[in-house]
């Protein structure tokens, strides 16, 4: 099979899938498999094209040709790789642990949620590897349209006004912001594909360049940066799996991946670095860090815990582009692995402990580690990861990014990055001292027979907690595909 062929696979094995599953249905049983099966080949056919891809070539296919110099085109090189082997992986250890979650939680529409699943990962795939600004675009689109029916999965008031304000904000500022300054770039330079070095330097004056940043790290409001974050903490309101898909899998790291892939190839590293375009969202990416960590302090309900630590958590790795040098984005693109990891399995164990025990609060979790100890413990392990403590992956994405601010010269990024891991502790930290030491309801009301029922969750969902916290333990140890990948991503 040649690499085109396998990238026009990577985008049809998720389509077809979507359609079994939706023909399925009806058959519970045979619609999860057919899930799993379709995660599975999906991840098989992108590591097949790591070997090409190490090997320096970029593999390409071309879809179609809209007007001269406008194509809906893929091109696979290792940001893009990185980026879709972590999402296709993660959308497999997904599908396990939903099978578990939907069926102990009762779910209903459980049919049309696996079917979005499946369109929302090809949209994903679709961004991960497409060509030029054009087709990114059109799947960023279609990621946040797919998405919208599992954020009012419920069909309650609550959930139909998340989904109102998720759409509003997203789809505003992806047309008021995003699509003038890909306009705007395909007037200044005739082109809109990704070019190694940026195709801006020297067609647009400093002034317009600046502007044209500030529309794409806005309007790119997937990275969820303050102002426009507001859309993910009411996401919370989906299913668990939703909210693990939101945060770690596809939506927002569609959003920095895409901040990434702009800072990289429309207008390069050297050139921002050289006109200082991107100094003044550097102090954005840090407050959002800081105010969003202050807040997560804040919040009782777990998964609003967790959704402010991501806002907090996305803008490391929009202050790693903005620093525009090979240090910080390399930090960035680590990042985007050690969080997925990190923070899936954390939007796990709530879903596990909110499942088995029905406690969905910060306040309610004393006691639980001694009667759910694998989960207490996988949350405590994901948790190192994001705080960036060894022997966690997360550790090296906060190295190179801390290296980066260093390059620049900037001693108040270095730090805010170690001023906010200490955030990190105090707002993640109690969680697992709670369910471990803190003194449970039954402990003292032996009266109280609810508490000595809770057991842990099904099986699936062990079992998916249980891979990715390994995998935040692995990308300590063996960081190397990782860093190497994001090495030629940079590369000039």
């Amino acid at each position: 099979m040649s690499n085109e062929t396998i990238i026009f696979a990577t985008l049809a094995v998720p389509a077809f899938g979507a359609v079994m599953i939706w023909l399925t249905g009806s058959a519970p049983n045979l619609r999860e498999s057919i899930t799993l099966i379709t995660g599975v080949v999906l991840f098989a056919l992108i590591a097949s094209l790591a070997p090409a891809v190490m090997a320096g070539e970029r593999p390409a296919a071309e879809l179609i040709t809209m007007m001269p110099g406008l194509a809906i085109a893929f091109r696979v090189e290792p940001l893009g790789l990185l980026f879709g082997l972590v999402a296709s992986f993660l959308w497999i250890v997904t599908s396990i642990y939903s099978i578990g979650y939907m069926r102990a939680h009762h779910e209903v529409n459980q049919t049309r949620f696996y079917v979005f699943f499946a369109i929302a990962i090809l949209s994903t795939i679709g961004v991960a590897f497409a060509a030029n600004m054009l087709t990114l675009f059109i799947f960023y689109e279609v990621l946040s349209l797919s998405t919208f029916p599992l954020v009012t999965h419920s069909g309650t008031p609550e959930a139909k006004r998340a989904g109102r304000l998720y759409m509003g904000i997203l789809i505003g500022a992806s047309i008021g912001f995003l699509l003038l300054a890909i306009i705007w770039t395909w007037t200044i330079t005739g082109t809109l594909d990704f070019t190694r070095g940026g195709i801006l330097e020297g067609k647009a004056s400093n002034t317009a360049a600046a502007i044209l940043l500030a529309l794409y790290v806005f309007g790119i409001g997937k990275t969820a940066m303050m102002p426009f974050h507001r859309w993910l903490p009411a996401a919370m309101v989906a299913p668990t799996p939703v909210s693990a898909l939101l945060h770690a899998v596809a939506v927002v790291k569609v959003g920095v991946f895409t901040v990434l892939k702009v800072t990289l190839y429309i207008f390069g590293p050297g050139y921002l670095s050289r006109i200082g375009a991107s100094e003044w969202l550097q102090y954005v990416a840090a407050a959002t860090i800081l105010i969003a960590s202050l807040v997560a302090m804040t919040k009782d309900n777990l998964k609003a815990r967790l959704a402010y630590s991501t806002i907090s958590q996305l803008s490391y790795i929009v202050l790693g582009a903005m620093l525009a040098n090979n240090l910080g984005i390399i930090g960035g693109g680590m990042h985007i692995a050690a969080h997925a990891f990190g923070k899936i399995t954390l939007f796990f164990c709530a879903g596990a402990i909110m499942v088995a025990s029905g406690k969905t609060k910060v306040s309610q979790m004393d006691g639980l580690g001694r009667v759910m100890p694998f989960t207490m413990a996988a949350f405590f392990i994901a948790a190192l990861s994001v705080i960036g403590l060894p022997p966690l992956g997360g550790m090296w994405s906060k190295w190179y990014l801390a290296l980066g601010a260093l390059k620049a010269g900037n001693l108040f990024l270095v730090g805010v990055l170690m001023f906010s891991s200490l955030l990190n502790i105090a707002y993640l930290m109690p969680i697992p001292i709670r369910g471990f030491f803190g003194k449970r309801q039954a402990d003292g009301d032996p009266e109280n027979k609810t508490a000595t029922k809770i057991r842990e969750a099904p099986l699936p969902c062990l079992i998916a907690i249980g891979i990715t916290a390994l995998g935040g333990i692995l990308l300590f140890f063996w960081p190397g595909p990782v860093y190497d990948l994001m090495r030629l991503a940079v590369q000039p």
